[in-house]
This record gives structure tokens, sequence and C-alpha cells, in this order.
């Protein structure tokens, strides 16, 4: 039985990315958020955005961060690892930067998100959880790289947070 995960990422940067990682038809991911659905939640607020996280969080075992390059720079991704994480999820990330985007082109690489995040002592998320970089040269490669790895990936995400 495919895991159910919620996709946390930079909306207006790495949807097209995104979309090829949710087509992969491994997981079963939360509900397509389209562009117009997105800017009505948007629009409605902080309170709607974060409703829209609790109830998309809600039955999920993980977290998957697709990291873009401005992915680490956008709060509300923050806000969804932290929840999810609070929340007993399993996090971890997946750098996409290789992939395609719309104009047909791969982006730079992007800062890990979870340097942003506290954990314990003065430590940082960063130190537990995992930022795959996909191996691969190419968009195909990489394509294959997070299709053949992507659940084993998650598996390993929620067998660590179980152990904190």
């Amino acid at each position: 039985m495919a895991r159910k995960v919620f996709y946390s990422f930079h909306f207006a940067n790495d949807f097209w990315r995104t979309q090829q990682v949710r087509n992969m038809g491994a997981l079963e991911g939360q509900a397509l958020c389209t562009p117009n659905a997105w800017e009505e939640i948007k629009r409605k607020g902080s309170d709607s955005i974060e409703r829209w996280i609790d109830t998309n969080l809600f039955g999920k075992s993980c977290v998957v961060v697709l990291v873009g390059s401005e992915t680490a720079s956008r709060p509300w991704v923050l806000r969804e690892i932290v929840k999810g994480w609070d929340a007993g999820k399993g996090v971890v990330g997946i750098r996409i930067n290789k992939l395609l985007g719309t104009d047909g082109r791969p982006s730079v690489e992007g800062a890990n998100p979870f340097d942003k995040i506290g954990f314990g002592q003065g430590g940082k998320l960063s130190s537990i959880v995992q930022l795959v970089t996909p191996g691969g040269a190419d968009s195909k490669a990489v394509y294959a790289s997070i299709s053949g790895g992507i659940e084993a990936w998650i598996e390993s995400a929620i067998s660590t947070r179980n152990r904190y």
C-alpha cells in the first residue's frame, strides 16, 4: 500500500517540477492544489493557510519537502516542516533543481531548509533529517533516481522520526 505523504514546496517556483515527482505514482499525496486554488487560500490570509496545512497533513505519515532553488527561504514551507515534525511525521527533503521546469531548463541548487529549523539544545533539524541529492547528470537520470529511491527515503524518514 502506498504511503500517504504531504508534499511541501515553493509553489510559484517549483510547481512544474513537483508535479513530475507527484506523477511517479509510488505515493499518495494530498489532493492537487491548483494555482487558482492556492491563490484563493492565500487571499483569505494566514489562518486560512494554517487550516489548509493542518487539513492536508492529517492522515499523512511523512512530509516530503521538494527542494528547489528558493525553497529554504519560504516561510510556509518551514512552517509545514515544523508542523509535520511536531505531529510525529517523518520528514525528508529531496532536491528537485535538476528536474526541468516549464522553461525546459533545470535551476540552481538551493539551500538546505532544515538548516533553518532549530532542534534540541542549539542544534539544527538538518543534523537529523536527510536532504537527498538524487544521482544523475541530467533531468532524466535524476527523475529515475527519485523514482527508484523515494519510497526508501520516506521509510527511512519515518524510522528516523520514530527514534526521536
